[in-house]
């Protein structure tokens, strides 16, 4: 099956005391990597983040939401027109946080999936024009049930038309994921135990043996609460997981 992917690290921490969660650590390796090679598999990889959480000898493209810190759903958006600009998007995109040192576990199953879900659709092809837009993606599922809508794969072509239409509304900057799916049909997929655990918090870095590395974010805009713009977007959001906080 051929697909791009999109992993998001441009999250301003939080709840990590700005540290950006790219450069933490997991058996030696910076998250960021691990994401990234999780998704090896991608046609092509675009990280949305901070210039430096892309290394200069990594064969990805980086891209960065405008302005920095608007959120998971302008990232998708920066991400999207990055892998857009010289030539015709995969009809799939995996969309990783890089927040998961185990996400390698859960990619494979979410391929599967989607791969199975299209082919029925459409009799083997896959080909979004002619599925009609009956299945706009896969969502990992935790075994607690809880939802990951950024370990998931989607329809490039549906991710796109989300995407603009938020645009055109003005909703883009600061909107959630759950706008962002809103008319997206998915399907949600088990995924093994752990494989979409992330870190918000450094209790939960400290139970997935995950180490700092790295300076603070710079601090940006606060909201009428005191809270940091794309912090208090996702606080307000319940399922809404990602880099952000």
């Amino acid at each position: 099956m051929e697909y791009d992917a999109l992993i998001l690290a441009g999250g301003r921490s939080s709840r990590l005391g700005g540290v950006p969660k790219a450069g933490l650590t997991y058996d030696g390796v910076p998250l960021v990597d691990r994401a990234i090679a999780a998704a090896g598999g991608a046609a092509r990889t675009v990280v949305v983040g901070p210039g430096d959480s892309v290394r200069p000898d990594d064969e990805v493209l980086h891209a960065r939401e405008d302005p920095p810190f608007s959120g998971p759903a302008a990232a998708i958006a920066a991400g999207l027109a990055s892998l857009g600009r010289d030539r015709t998007p995969s009809p799939w995109t995996l969309v990783l946080a890089c927040d998961m040192p185990h996400a390698d576990r859960a990619v494979p199953v979410l391929l599967a999936a989607c791969e199975a879900e299209a082919g029925r659709d459409t009799g083997g092809t896959g080909h979004a024009a002619e599925r009609g837009g009956i299945v706009g993606g896969v969502v990992a599922e935790s075994p607690d049930g809880r939802r990951q809508q950024l370990a998931a794969v989607y329809d490039t072509g549906m991710l796109q038309k989300a995407a603009a239409r938020m645009a055109t509304l003005g909703t883009l900057q600061n909107g959630s994921i759950r706008a962002l799916l809103a008319n997206l049909d998915v399907v949600t997929v088990p995924v093994p135990a752990g494989s979409t655990d992330d870190v918000d918090t450094w209790a939960d870095a400290e139970a997935l043996g995950v180490e700092r590395e790295g300076p603070p974010n710079e601090a940006g805009p606060l909201n009428g609460s005191g809270q940091r713009l794309d912090e208090a977007t996702l606080e307000a959001d319940g399922e809404d997981a990602g880099p952000d906080s």
